[in-house]
């Protein structure tokens, strides 16, 4: 079965190609960074002018290096949720249109799911059930993965997102965006205990975070240091945030792991791109031996591919979609599977 995946939910335009959910045949990505940059994040009306400029385009080139034709696509699948509400409409439209012109049906995607899915293309052997620790600028989650269309959420965070955070703060530091590339690679030679950061606690639910205190701590260091003309040392901050993050981050999912039995660990969305993350995971799943499956770098931000992956599983549960189907800006994990408007 050949699905075109579609993503547009934020700041990449994206569309790719899968056979039977776990083969990619074409993974087209057009990055807007450069354009955000200068405004240190997202703009969305920004956001939502250049998917529309470059979809119609990046789907030619999905198809021609897939070695597809377009009557030969079986599905359209689309994030329709959750994500910037222009952004996701661009996306959602062209699915759409593309659905009724080719006689084909629409397989909405939760964004969220999309990301899980980046380990089944990764790793063909994985199959749920499993815990899922998903961690990117929009969410912070711990995922129970019962099956390809049933998730449960263990653990999130309660305010901020862990890349928020990391974005935030890089900016501050006056780094580019976005900034948990260039904060993890100034966090390479520092000491992650040259700055005293919080870890905070939720009460009554040991499975939640909470990151907002973390990030306030931060940037109250950083202004603190500008206004007494003080020169922070950077590698040393960044390293410390980076082990809060980690130290908030890691032993949830670890517990996570030990409640549900599972003895398989997926990571994903963008903040799995961390090294010291990855390296900590690492580390304490081979302490227990539980399976540890990490998307290598090129399936850890927004893709097509994971979309159409996802699709395919969607499709067999028979989430299918007509042309009343429309973008939505929030969407809890544990509803994703679409059920009509």
């Amino acid at each position: 079965m050949l699905i075109l995946g579609i993503e547009s939910s934020c700041d990449e335009t994206a569309l790719a190609i899968s056979r039977d959910g776990r083969e990619i045949l074409s993974n087209c990505v057009l990055s807007q960074i450069d354009m955000h940059t200068i405004y240190g994040g997202v703009v969305p009306e920004i956001a939502s002018r250049k998917h529309i400029e470059a979809i119609t385009g990046l789907a030619d080139q999905a198809l021609k290096e897939g070695g597809v034709t377009r009557q030969e696509l079986d599905a359209i699948a689309v994030t329709y949720a959750p994500g910037l509400i222009g952004a996701l409409l661009v996306g959602v439209n062209f699915a759409k249109a593309a659905a009724l012109a080719l006689d084909v049906p629409i397989v909405p995607v939760h964004h969220i799911r999309g990301h899980i899915a980046a380990n089944y293309i990764a790793f063909p052997e994985l199959e749920p059930p499993f815990v899922c620790l998903s961690v990117s600028g929009g969410n912070t989650l711990i995922l129970d993965v019962r099956d390809y269309t049933d998730t449960r959420i263990l653990g999130s965070s309660r305010d901020d997102a862990a890349g928020e955070c990391f974005d935030k703060v890089a900016r501050v530091l006056g780094m580019p965006y976005p900034g948990g590339k260039a904060l993890d690679e100034k966090s390479m030679t520092g000491n992650p205990n040259a700055y005293h950061l919080p870890r905070s606690k939720v009460d009554g639910a040991p499975l939640d975070m909470s990151f907002s205190g973390l990030k306030t701590a931060a940037l109250n260091i950083i202004h603190n240091a500008q206004q007494k003309g003080e020169e922070l040392n950077l590698p040393d901050l960044c390293a410390s945030f980076v082990s809060a993050v980690q130290d908030t981050l890691v032993p949830r999912a670890m517990e996570a792991l030990k409640e549900t039995g599972y003895g398989k660990l997926a990571i994903a969305g963008g903040v799995a791109a961390n090294s010291h993350i990855r390296g900590a995971f690492e580390q304490e799943c081979g302490k227990v031996g539980a399976k540890l499956y990490m998307p290598p770098l090129s399936l850890c931000g927004d893709n097509g591919a994971m979309i159409a992956c996802q699709g395919y599983y969607e499709y067999l549960a028979g989430h299918i979609a007509g042309q009343e189907l429309n973008a939505v800006a929030s969407l809890p994990a544990e509803r994703g599977s679409y059920t009509g408007m």
